[in-house]
């Protein structure tokens, strides 16, 4: 008897450090990126738009400290760039802003946004940070300036995408649905 609940004890013991280490997989670091960025898959009035632009974005969310590093790149956008952000929405459906990507002079972002103009107007390759601060909304969505934890949940259930827009496509040149290997598709 004493070895069989040795080996009961040793095989509990296994499953115990399974659970927490499948509890704890979508913790810590995570990359996460978006779609091919695309003006056909723009939902804001009047719609999906013809642009012979594209562009990625890329991410690494860090839970400790709690901050998002990103890169997004863009090229041939057709108009002059305004504004960089991720926001909050499915696919197929127009959010509101969560996080401000870049910025210009024009529309600058929240201090400490980087400039969309880099190298130029039309196609740019921006690295940032993503902090609670950083974090803007949607309020009207259910997410508070600062909530980093709820814009983290978007990204992991596939409910935020990046966009770029332009003076020429001033709702968003072109878009790419932030996706998450764990995401849900419902």
């Amino acid at each position: 008897m004493p070895k069989f609940t040795a080996l009961a004890l040793a095989g509990g013991v296994l499953a115990v450090l399974a659970i927490a280490s499948f509890a704890t997989a979508d913790s810590g670091k995570k990359t996460v990126k978006s779609d091919p960025m695309s003006g056909y898959l723009e939902t804001a009035t009047p719609g999906p738009v013809s642009s012979m632009a594209s562009g990625s974005f890329s991410a690494t969310i860090d839970d400790d400290p709690p901050a998002i590093n990103y890169t997004i790149t863009y090229e041939g956008l057709e108009g002059n760039v305004t504004q960089s952000h991720i926001h909050f929405g499915q696919r197929s459906v127009g959010g509101g802003i969560s996080a401000w990507l870049c910025g210009t002079a024009a529309l600058p972002g929240p201090a400490g946004t980087p400039s969309c103009l880099q190298p130029g107007p039309h196609s740019a390759s921006i690295s940032g940070t993503i902090v609670p601060a950083s974090v803007v909304g949607p309020t009207s969505q259910g997410i508070a300036p600062g909530e980093f934890s709820e814009l983290v949940a978007a990204i992991r259930a596939g409910r935020a995408y990046a966009n770029v827009h332009s003076d020429k496509f001033p709702a968003g040149e072109i878009r790419g649905q932030i996706n998450d290997d764990n995401q849900r598709d419902d």
